[in-house]
């Protein structure tokens, strides 16, 4: 395959670029080469590789900031896809593009399946809907995978914030009632490339485009997250027990911030594994695997 891949330095982006390598020729791009901010900017780029695979990794993340950004956070997570979709739909490329939990508002009790209504709750939510949108009408063949909580070793996320907070406080607070599936950006980006390997030898009448819900398995909160994060961390040796916090369960309304969070995030994997035969991980398995390639890279680091 000829793959174009978008978002390379962002936490699953850098995952995809060593997973994707087995499948062909894979060039990948971050900002400023690709500017999302810029759509238009990105036909050229499309054109000139002519790629079979455009794999879409990159996208506004920062949920609170978004809220203060609409227009930037529309531009890239909407109208920048949709030029994406078009330049797919051309010659007949196959898009792969991330969308998120927060497409939903989380008041369903169970699991969220594809079929199940948006209905976002803030701009964030509402940009990754529209490019979600632009992708299905433009008539491409797509993949949407949707995916939640993510963590990895890489970049910023709320694991390595929480190891980072844990050094040195007496105490954290975290949120409580907030329910949802962590997931690795491995597990993410391996999972991705599976499906795209199956691809590759299925029927096209064997698989349909559309949205996939792609999350590791099972259920936690955020302090249940955070809980597993430091137990795993001090069992691997990357905390001392003697200085982990006191964690202390809360209530969002404890911890306001500017843009609202569903509080049920769970997605359905049922899908993906009826029609690709994946199965995703536990989510403490991922966090596992994150704190021991952590682990190994500070032991690495002392060495050096």
């Amino acid at each position: 395959m000829n793959i174009l891949l978008f978002g390379s330095g962002g936490q699953v982006g850098w995952e995809l670029v060593r997973t994707l390598q087995p499948l062909g020729s894979v060039h990948a791009y971050d900002f400023p080469a690709a500017d999302f901010s810029r759509p238009e900017t990105l036909r050229q780029m499309v054109r000139g590789i002519n790629p079979q695979v455009i794999v879409n990794a990159a996208a506004h993340t920062a949920v609170d900031r978004a809220e203060d950004e609409p227009e930037l956070s529309q531009l890239i997570n909407a109208e920048s896809p949709a030029v994406l979709a078009e330049e797919a739909g051309r010659t007949n490329a196959l898009l792969v593009h991330y969308s998120t939990d927060y497409v939903f508002d989380g008041t369903k009790p169970d699991a969220y399946s594809e079929e199940d209504e948006p209905n976002p709750l803030g701009v964030y939510g509402r940009t990754k809907l529209a490019g979600e949108k632009a992708i299905a009408a433009s008539g491409c063949r797509h993949l949407i995978f949707r995916t939640s909580w993510v963590f990895g070793a890489r970049g910023q996320n709320f694991l390595k914030t929480m190891l980072r907070l844990a050094d040195g406080r007496p105490e954290l607070r975290v949120i409580d009632d907030q329910h949802g599936a962590p997931t690795g950006s491995r597990m993410l980006a391996e999972a991705t490339t599976a499906v795209l390997n199956r691809i590759s030898v299925m029927q096209e009448s064997a698989w349909n485009a559309g949205v996939y819900h792609m999350t590791c398995s099972g259920v936690t909160s955020w302090f249940g997250f955070t809980r597993t994060i430091l137990e795993e961390a001090c069992r691997l040796g990357l905390l001392k027990e003697a200085v982990v916090p006191k964690l202390i369960p809360i209530a969002t309304h404890e911890y306001p911030l500017k843009a609202a969070r569903p509080a049920n995030s769970v997605l359905s994997n049922e899908k993906l594994r009826k029609t690709f035969g994946i199965s995703m991980p536990a989510w403490d398995v991922c966090v596992r695997q994150v704190i021991d390639e952590l682990t190994l890279h500070t032991e690495q680091s002392r060495a050096e």
